[in-house]
């Protein structure tokens, strides 16, 4: 007891002694800090996020939680993720509060931010100007959902720059004064910005590091890392363009067999000297010819010596070929589960593999990069913002009936295509009249087709693949997507008709409120007891009433314009809906705008040129073979 007593005696002094020293450090902290900012040095853990600062979460974050982002409830998916290789936390999707814009040579990419975002010795890379800062978004919001946050994301502009600093997304300074607008493909845009990730892959290399290279067009699905890592011999691993399959699990492909492409759009490099001489030869090819297109001059130079296996004692080494210079160790992605816009899209290969999917690259696609986030939006792996699924005049759909004969019957030609497509293309024709009276947003039909749709002349599928016949077909087959959003003059193609992928009812991001105020629509007889529209049946938020067949332009309006209230209004069908317009104008200018949308199926074989045209009304005009 006198032991303690004597301790609570001298309590005091301990307390006064420590407060002084207390004070001591706070006073020393506060002088090195407003040393610190008196010389013009901001300490920053990442670009897009400042230390020492109060963020708060980015309004895209925010959206892709609030529309289905897988984000777990952990701290990590607030914001605060760290990395376990470093002790420093690399903040994304983190806003900074500070209104003032950091200089430009603070975005210089050097070792050490390389290094400060890198774990286990890999980085992530993408790149691209504001033209795709959809994509970009959507491409780190997939890794970061995937729990994966070694990115960076290199800004050819600086309008992009500014706008990914803003949304916490870890950006570096290409340096490149790109335009801003999209570079369409074969431009000369589109040919300076492959070249910027050879001469990007040239100045990463030297920092030691392994670099996953990817284009801003491909989606990541499932983490990478773990599949890269079952290879570390590999000098280079890179996608490819092949479609038929050479291997049914997940192994890499056997190279003997491909006859596709090596796709740069997806390819991971370790620093090894023999992947620098490459990237180097690489680089000084460009430039000595400014015509190579830079996946040609990689796969020129890959070429040069092809094999034999590499080998690790008496086994293969999964897979692996020496290449260029006969000692670079190259693997060649699964195109099964690393897919491009075929093996995803049209063959589903991953699906009739029984195989999980890494990736998907939009390749073998049309309508421009329109037509690429389309497909993604159609296989529901687009980030898009909340009023996207929440337009003001409510959407329209409809259950397409196609007979078991134009999908099934007979065997798979030109004929039946264009048989199958066109008894769509009629249904659909009057769904773009309706929704435009309604002034709705038209979702989409799934569209079927019979035949595939390539660049040169082919059987009807590509043979060896995994097409099956018929399939759902993306919509970028039949129709000009990027018409279909182009501004076109009211005065002579009238309003705008807004369109939704054939998904997007399905879609996890779609509101309650959206999703669950549907009014159903059936057609019946006008002259039946029971064909009368007055009579609704309601239900909460849903409704149910029969449509009188053939109904007017007039009908149409009057009818709908009591039901505004319903979000989704949804029809059986869109056989014998609408009798066709009482306004001969704009009857007119809506045939000159519909008539834009649809575009060609290609090719018939030995016939140049050998594409055919869709078209529109098929029922009164003839089919063109030009």
């Amino acid at each position: 007891m006198a032991i303690f007593s004597r301790c609570n005696e001298t309590k005091p002094i301990f307390v006064a002694i420590y407060s002084i020293g207390g004070v001591g450090i706070l006073l020393s902290v506060f002088f090195i800090i407003s040393s610190l900012n008196s010389s013009g040095y901001t300490p920053f853990a990442s670009f897009g996020s400042p230390l020492g600062r109060k963020d708060k979460t980015s309004p895209f974050l925010t959206d892709a939680i609030s529309n289905g982002g897988n984000q777990d409830n952990s701290s990590t998916s607030k914001g605060s993720l760290t990395l376990s290789n470093s002790e420093k936390t690399i903040p994304i999707w983190k806003l900074p509060t500070d209104s003032k814009f950091p200089m430009l040579e603070t975005f210089k990419l050097t070792k050490d931010m390389v290094k400060s975002h890198a774990k286990d010795n890999v980085i992530i890379v993408t790149f691209g100007n504001y033209a795709f800062m959809d994509f970009i978004l959507n491409w780190v919001k997939h890794l970061t959902d995937l729990h994966v946050y070694n990115l960076l994301v290199g800004a050819m502009d600086k309008k992009l720059l500014e706008a990914l600093y803003w949304k916490g997304v870890p950006v570096f300074d290409m340096g490149s004064n790109m335009i801003t607008e999209d570079a369409g493909w074969g431009s000369p845009t589109f040919h300076k910005m492959g070249r910027e990730k050879v001469f990007l892959i040239n100045a990463m290399l030297p920092f030691g590091v392994e670099l996953l290279m990817c284009d801003t067009d491909m989606v990541w699905l499932k983490n990478p890392l773990p599949y890269i890592a079952r290879y570390p011999d590999a000098d280079i691993l890179t996608s490819s363009d092949q479609v038929i399959p050479t291997v049914t699990d997940d192994s890499l492909e056997v190279w003997q067999e491909v006859t596709g492409a090596y796709n740069i759009g997806i390819f991971h490099w370790r620093p090894t000297e023999v992947s620098k001489q490459l990237a180097k030869e690489w680089k000084e090819l460009l430039l000595s010819d400014e015509k190579i297109w830079d996946q040609n001059g990689f796969n020129d130079l890959v070429h040069k010596v092809l094999g034999p296996t590499v080998q690790d004692g008496t086994t293969s080494n999964g897979g692996l070929v020496y290449t260029y210079d006969g000692t670079l160790k190259l693997g060649i992605l699964p195109a099964s589960i690393f897919c491009s816009g075929h093996t995803y899209f049209v063959q589903a290969m991953y699906k009739q593999l029984w195989l999980e999917p890494y990736a998907v690259h939009t390749t073998f696609q049309y309508a421009g990069t329109d037509g690429k986030r389309h497909r993604l939006r159609e296989a529901m792996q687009f980030s898009d913002p909340s009023s996207y699924y929440d337009s003001p005049g409510g959407y329209m759909s409809f259950k397409p009936r196609i007979p078991k004969s134009l999908l099934l019957g007979g065997a798979h030609t030109v004929d039946s295509h264009f048989a199958l497509v066109n008894y769509q293309l009629k249904q659909i024709r009057a769904a773009l009249a309706v929704a435009s009276l309604l002034k709705r947003t038209l979702v989409m039909p799934a569209i079927w087709c019979r035949l595939d749709r390539m660049w040169f002349g082919h059987p009807g599928i590509l043979e060896g693949s995994l097409t099956r016949q018929p399939f759902l077909c993306p919509m970028d087959h039949v129709f000009e997507i990027n018409v279909m959003l182009k501004d076109l003059p009211e005065e002579e193609f009238g309003p705008r008709i807004e369109f939704r992928e054939y998904s997007f009812l399905q879609n996890p991001s779609l509101p309650k409120h959206v999703k669950e105020s549907i009014l159903e629509i059936d057609t019946c007889d006008r002259n039946s007891s029971n064909c009368n529209p007055s009579n609704i049946t309601r239900t909460d938020q849903q409704g149910f009433l029969r449509l009188p067949k053939n109904s007017t332009q007039h009908e149409l309006v009057q009818l709908f314009s009591s039901y505004k209230d319903f979000k989704v209004i949804q029809f059986s069908s869109m056989l014998d809906v609408f009798q066709g317009f009482s306004d001969k104008d704009m009857e007119k200018k809506f045939r000159n705008r519909v008539q834009r949308y649809v575009g060609i199926w290609c090719c018939v074989m030995l016939r140049d040129p050998g594409h055919i045209y869709y078209d529109m009304y098929w029922g009164t005009a003839t089919l063109k073979t030009r």
